[in-house]
């Protein structure tokens, strides 16, 4: 019949134009989510300096952190364990006598690797905004006592008075006035007392290497 031949003419000439739309839009959804994928992926935690940079790694016990309440006898702790057997023996003949007196030492720092120390004096820069005015609160790992093992950090203000009371006695002794947690062992001070305190750690010829 002479009206469907032009029927079939629309038909042949419409498939080809819905076959390039449909092409067309499948092109356009793939640029949209490669550009999404890639949008991701440089936005990402593990792509980003800046992310890294702004989150350090938070220290554990293995680096000589400690949560709250360890004592010297807490010797599953690096920061207590790995302290000069001379200095924790003196903290522990203290601290069991000043336990009689209801008193109890806690650590809040002892011994520390080079790399936590490094991470404290980096955030004591941010904090004080210099490396000089850090540099009174805060040593570099090479000039550490707290990375040789040689200092300890006390915790309660009730401790800290009992040891600076009777501290000499044991050889332990508080170094720098600003820093009245910091004691670190003098054995000369049984016999001769403790010796003058520096004002803080920039006063320390140990920390001019």
């Amino acid at each position: 019949m002479p009206y469907r031949e032009p029927a079939r003419t629309a038909v042949r000439r419409i498939r080809p134009t819905v076959l390039t739309v449909l092409v067309a839009a499948g092109a356009t959804l793939t640029g949209v989510l490669v550009y999404q994928s890639l949008a991701y992926s440089s936005s990402s935690p593990a792509a980003s300096p800046d992310h890294i940079r702004h989150h350090p790694r938070v220290p554990g016990a293995a680096d000589g952190a400690v949560p709250d309440g360890v004592t010297v006898f807490d010797d599953e702790f690096p920061a207590v364990a790995r302290l000069d057997p001379y200095l924790l023996g003196a903290l522990r003949e203290a601290a069991t006598d000043a336990a009689a007196d209801g008193v109890a030492f806690v650590v809040n720092s002892g011994w520390r690797t080079p790399a936590y120390q490094e991470q404290l004096l980096r955030e004591a820069v941010s904090k004080y905004g210099s490396e000089e005015e850090a540099a009174r609160w805060v040593a570099t790992a090479e000039t550490s006592a707290h990375v040789s093992g040689d200092a300890v950090d006390i915790g309660h203000s009730a401790a800290r008075a009992w040891l600076s009371e009777h501290g000499a006695a044991y050889g332990l002794c508080q170094i720098y006035r600003n820093e009245p947690w910091h004691y670190e062992l003098r054995p000369e001070a049984i016999e001769d007392g403790c010796p003058p305190r520096y004002d803080d750690p920039t006063q320390d010829p140990r920390m001019w290497r």
